[in-house]
């Protein structure tokens, strides 16, 4: 799902921490598994982290994060490295606003706005009853009680603007101030939700302005203006329906731009790049003729562009939109409009997964692929040549066998064309039997694509000796808006003959062992697992369901982000006319079940609550199937620990190994 989604893995920036297996499937491997992708090898990895490029254009800066599986955390260093030549050095500056949260200093270094919590309802038993301080209770009267992994407590978290000096701050002002709203978003906002105007005149912030049961199927955020002069606080985005997010300012501060969605409750919904004249307030949609959605954007240095970061074929692509120049104030709206059509910058086999920066006539990025993790690298704008910029992971990737990665084209049971990538064990031998496994994407609407997960890992797969099937399956970007849109309300209909088919085509292959083949994902993909397990027709040996949707009933009396229900599934249960909860229900079909599971499911999920892994594993327990139930208390839809992530993949491979002999 965008922004907080049960299933999305925001994806952009929300990349999957996890584990890897020290397992092989087989007896057959061992002799290749040393240069193969391994546990070790894997957790040895550093995690690249852009954070910016310096204001000359000089350095890109980025920090490196590398587990500690003995501490269970990570060790991370800052880095810059000089564009021209490649020379990097540690980054240790602290900086004196390290102690406020989203800090930021205005233009003229007078001013600072942060975020803080703030007590604003008596919710908890001790903070009603002063007699009773040990009392933990919660007390609720409206939804929202509770959010992704955390309860309401009846704090908020508000922006505050104040004088600041010596590194202390002074006259405080809250400039939302006895309001129930959270700015950052939560739970994954941070500091893009706030930002200064670039003449320091104003502050804007983001915000959902509902509250309880609204809140809780309502996804209209907006961008607020408060302007120090007046005190007064503006909507920026009113009628704006959709999520309306990520502002920010050309260099020369003429324009304000953001990443917008046009309707209300479709957390998926396109999303476009939207311009505001700072002088004139006039908007402009930028990308609104364009049939793909925006994953980001980044203002060009001469204001005249904006790159944008694009899901597009199996990929995510560089791409840039022009902006009208300066004109006369009587001709500026016109001028607004897009002078040519959304044109493409880089092509090829791997993902750009941040927009970093401009240095000259490149511009700086974070891409990955199926065989490599994030690198920074060197864009020439002109040709979309690329080159790497940082080596973090050089070293150890030339120790490690890299797998073949292939686009592959079905025609799907409606005719549509349907693209998958399938990626094969190193050293694969077509004359071999290879066991495979279909992947099963989240989202729904979420984008296949040449990402690098540190948990599901499509090259430690096929390090283990497995062919991966991963479709881009009805509901994945970079389509175009119809496909991406043709899964809502029909969950367990095309999306699943999709796979279906992909599975199929490749299955027909020779080097792909029929008798050894199994189905594995998360979140939406967990669902996918629990609905082909009933309608599988005997062409899987084995399934693995992590925080999947078994029961749609239950799960729609117990998740918290309703919107998301209300648009996928088309309302409640309790519609007597939405068949969804029948039709599309995984437990309806739970007769049919016959082939071995495995549930993973997180305690602290309230996207995909407890009841619903363990309904699924009860259910097959008592139909007598062989079953596994790894459970994880401490983890929400994510598992972020590295020790437990690292019992999360030796259970995922044990039961490969066990099922699939």
């Amino acid at each position: 799902m965008m922004q907080t989604s049960i299933f999305r893995t925001n994806v952009q920036k929300a990349i999957l921490l996890g584990a890897i297996c020290f397992f092989s499937i087989a007896s057959s491997y061992t002799a290749i598994a040393q240069n193969n992708l391994s546990i070790e090898k894997l957790w040895s990895l550093g995690r690249l982290n852009a954070n910016g490029v310096s204001a000359d254009g000089k350095y890109a800066f980025y920090g490196v994060s590398t587990p500690n599986v003995a501490e269970n955390k990570s060790a991370h260093k800052d880095y810059k490295i000089q564009i021209s030549d490649g020379r990097v050095s540690e980054v240790k500056a602290e900086s004196q606003l390290d102690k406020y949260d989203n800090a930021k200093l205005s233009p003229d270094g007078k001013k600072i706005i942060f975020t803080k919590e703030v007590a604003i309802e008596k919710i908890i038993g001790a903070d009603k009853y002063a007699d009773l301080p040990k009392s933990n209770a919660y007390v609720f009267t409206s939804l929202n009680n509770r959010h992704w992994d955390t309860y309401e407590d009846g704090s908020y978290s508000h922006v505050f603007l104040a004088d600041f000096s010596n590194g202390k701050i002074s006259n405080e002002i809250d400039l939302m101030e006895g309001e129930k709203f959270d700015c950052p978003q939560k739970p994954h906002g941070g500091a893009e939700d706030l930002l200064w105007s670039p003449d320091g005149k104003s502050v804007l912030y983001v915000t959902k302005k509902k509250y309880g049961t609204d809140y809780a199927i309502s996804t209209n955020t907006d961008i607020y203006e408060y302007q120090l002069a007046n005190q007064q606080t503006t909507n920026l985005t009113e009628g704006m329906m959709g999520y309306d997010v990520a502002p920010a300012f050309s260099k020369n501060g003429r324009m304000l731009a953001w990443l917008s969605m046009a309707r209300d409750g479709f957390e998926s919904d396109k999303q476009d790049v939207v311009i505001l004249d700072w002088l004139t307030r006039t908007k402009k949609n930028l990308t609104k003729n364009y049939d793909e959605t925006i994953n980001s954007f980044l203002w060009s240095n001469d204001n005249k562009k904006i790159f944008l970061e694009v899901p597009y074929r199996g990929t995510i692509q560089l791409f840039e939109t022009m902006v009208a120049q300066d004109a006369p104030p009587m001709q500026r709206e016109r001028r607004m409009a897009p002078r040519n059509v959304v044109h493409q910058i880089t092509n090829g086999q791997f993902d750009i997964n941040g927009l970093v920066g401009q240095s000259g006539g490149n511009l700086i990025v974070s891409r990955s692929d199926m065989n490599h993790a994030s690198e920074l690298y060197n864009v020439d704008l002109q040709s979309g040549e690329m080159k790497q910029l940082t080596h973090v992971n050089d070293a150890a990737y030339n120790n490690i066998n890299m797998c073949k990665v292939v686009g592959r084209t079905t025609t799907a049971t409606d005719g549509s064309q349907l693209f998958s990538w399938v990626i094969y064990p190193p050293n694969f031998d077509a004359n071999k039997k290879y066991p495979t496994l279909l992947y099963c994407q989240g989202g729904p609407q979420g984008t296949i694509s040449q990402f690098y997960s540190f948990r599901w890992n499509f090259q430690l797969m096929a390090s283990q000796g497995y062919i991966v099937v991963i479709p881009n399956r009805r509901g994945c970007q970079g389509w175009g808006t119809q496909w991406n849109e043709a899964i809502s309300k029909d969950w367990g209909g095309q999306a699943i003959q999709d796979y279906l088919s992909a599975f199929d085509d490749v299955a027909k292959e020779k080097y792909v062992d029929a008798k050894k083949c199994g189905a594995v994902g998360a979140s939406y993909g967990g669902y996918s697992v629990f609905m082909l397990a009933g309608v599988h027709n005997n062409r899987f040996k084995s399934f693995i369901a992590h925080d999947g949707l078994f029961d749609l009933q239950s799960w729609y009396g117990n998740t918290e982000e309703l919107w998301f229900a209300n648009f996928d599934i088309g309302g409640p249960y309790w519609d007597k006319n939405n068949d969804a909860y029948t039709k599309f229900n995984p437990a309806h079909y739970a007769d049919n079940w016959n082939t071995p599971i495995m549930i993973v499911q997180g305690g602290k999920d309230f996207r995909v609550g407890n009841e619903q892994g363990f309904a699924a594993f009860q259910t097959a327990q008592l139909k007598g199937i062989k079953s596994k139930l790894l459970y994880l208390p401490e983890e929400n839809h994510w598992v972020l620990k590295a020790q437990n992530a690292q019992v999360w993949q030796r259970e995922f491979y044990s039961w490969l190994s066990e099922t699939l002999k």
